[in-house]
């Protein structure tokens, strides 16, 4: 179960493909890092000095969705370069775009219009870097680990958060009140920024990616490269993945712009926007950014929210990493998203009815009611790291073909960013002018995407990425475990199958 998942072929290769796969995860720690920053940043007197503004509402609802809504975008329309130029090489490029955006926002501008460009230009390079690496990811993984190595993007986002969350704390108690107090939190980014940039340029491309542009040669060497063999199980897997992709070529017979209305494409589409949709549904990524202000509602204001907002964090990394060695690749995606989404509802329900039928805190000082509406709110948290964090990621990148696996990758991830912005934009009014009443309102969400993933989703667990064909009822869909068999007896002759490949494509 989870880390300890058997993996065929050598150890080095399960140990390759695991620092592999947390290794692009970074691109999440840069979402989670990012998203914890604001709240904390927000409540330091020398940002507010230095930018000088008194609508602390309206400067955190723009603040964060004027990112969200640029992240969305190049989520959506980055599978387009992804397509032409590859994977490897758009999160680079991707990770150019983010550092140049944090420069922009450290830089002593003293104009919050400055800022602004700089969240937008950085909301850029991380809605293209979040929504292409969850594909080179699951491109890259063995089957029997996939679901924890994509879980890694939520692990990574909480370690983010976690850190952000103390930063933010650090720099307000430990620094005098200057610039350098808000810039070391926000320029800090660019460390994990750089490091993946650079370091993606020892890795190799996605092996299915370069099978797909008829690269037989490099995706072989790819695959061999992350597996680490070039034994008999390796050759059944890279004749999986070239029987797949001819199939694919066959039923579709080359019109790529019919394949997305095909109905189990269609179908796959609608799970990848309401499985992310959910997620944000679930209210918790809002949490995350606003947290000083949920806490606020509950224990009062003073220093003690930014405390309370480090164990937080680092609470959600300790329960994220907890599922994703030990449990991600044990229960199963369905079961556990509309459990959960149950028990997080009753969570919110019960923190809200105690905060309203209790005194609220007095002269700064936290009520025993209010520390019990926090542990229920830290249990919710840990709920959430079981469950809707981490999975929709794996997900919504193992059940697409790999020729439209970037358009339905993008999807996914794109609504993800779309309602982020969304809920980022209104969290902070409904706030001001719910309280406590916001818990109730997300309880009601995570009741209806409950019943819609008990009703909906289908369940990819332990399935290779062609596998899926047969899952949705594909017109692609085939035998794989004959294609294994033959590429392990070596009766298909790879040659031939790359001229079939040449043949379909230019058909």
């Amino acid at each position: 179960m989870g880390i300890f998942t058997a993996v065929p072929g050598p150890r080095k290769g399960k140990i390759r493909a695991i620092c592999f796969g947390f290794f692009v995860a970074l691109s999440g720690f840069l979402f989670g890092y990012d998203t914890g920053i604001v709240g904390g940043v927000l409540t330091l007197k020398s940002y507010k000095d230095d930018f000088r503004f008194t609508n602390n509402t309206k400067v955190s609802a723009i603040m964060v969705s004027v990112q969200n809504a640029a992240a969305f975008i190049a989520a959506l329309g980055v599978f387009a370069v992804s397509e032409r130029f590859g994977r490897r090489k758009t999160i680079m490029a991707a990770m150019c775009l983010f550092c140049t955006g944090v420069i922009l926002q450290v830089i002593p501008s003293h104009s919050l219009a400055c800022f602004y460009l700089g969240r937008i230009v950085a909301g850029f390079g991380l809605g293209a870097g979040t929504a292409v690496s969850p594909t080179y990811n699951a491109e890259m993984a063995p089957k029997e680990i996939r679901g924890m190595l994509g879980s890694g993007m939520q692990w990574l986002f909480a370690l983010g958060v976690m850190i952000s969350y103390w930063i933010d704390y650090g720099v307000s108690v430990g620094l005098p009140v200057s610039s350098k107090q808000w810039q070391i939190p926000v320029g800090l980014q660019l460390v994990p920024a750089a490091v993946l940039g650079l370091g993606l340029i020892g890795c190799k491309e996605s092996v299915r990616w370069l099978a797909k542009k008829e690269r037989f040669d490099e995706a072989w060497e790819s695959l061999c490269w992350i597996r680490g063999d070039d034994g008999p199980e390796v050759k059944a897997e890279f004749n999986e993945i070239k029987v797949g992709l001819a199939e694919e070529l066959r039923a579709t017979e080359g019109l790529r712009s019919r394949e997305l209305m095909e109905p189990a494409n269609r179908y796959r589409l609608l799970l990848a926007f309401g499985i992310f949709l959910g997620q944000q549904c679930t209210g918790m990524t809002a949490l995350a950014y606003f947290a000083p202000q949920f806490f606020k509602v509950l224990v009062g204001a003073g220093s003690q929210n930014l405390l309370i907002t480090g164990l937080f964090g680092a609470e959600k990394f300790i329960m994220c990493g907890t599922y994703i060695l030990f449990f991600s690749e044990k229960w199963n995606r369905r079961p556990t998203l509309y459990i959960s989404g149950l028990l997080m509802a009753c969570c919110f329900v019960i923190v809200n009815v105690v905060n309203k039928t209790t005194p609220g805190p007095k002269n700064h000082q936290a009520t025993p009611a209010g520390i019990a509406t926090v542990a229920m709110v830290f249990l919710t948290n840990s709920i959430y790291q079981f469950s809707w964090g981490p999975l929709p990621w794996p997900y919504a990148a193992e059940i697409f073909p790999t020729r439209i696996r970037e358009v339905g990758t993008s999807v996914g991830v794109s609504t993800q960013w779309l309602f982020n912005f969304l809920f980022s934009l209104v969290t902070p009014y409904m706030i001001a002018s719910w309280g406590s009443y916001t818990f109730t309102f997300y309880a009601i969400l995570d009741i209806t995407m409950a019943t819609l993933v008990y009703l909906f989703l289908k369940e990819t667990k332990g399935k290779s990425v062609e596998e899926m064909e047969t899952i949705f009822h594909s017109r692609a869909a085939f035998d794989v475990e004959l294609a294994r068999k033959q590429g392990m007896e070596g009766e298909f002759e790879s040659h031939a199958e790359e001229i079939e490949v040449h043949e379909l494509k230019g058909n």
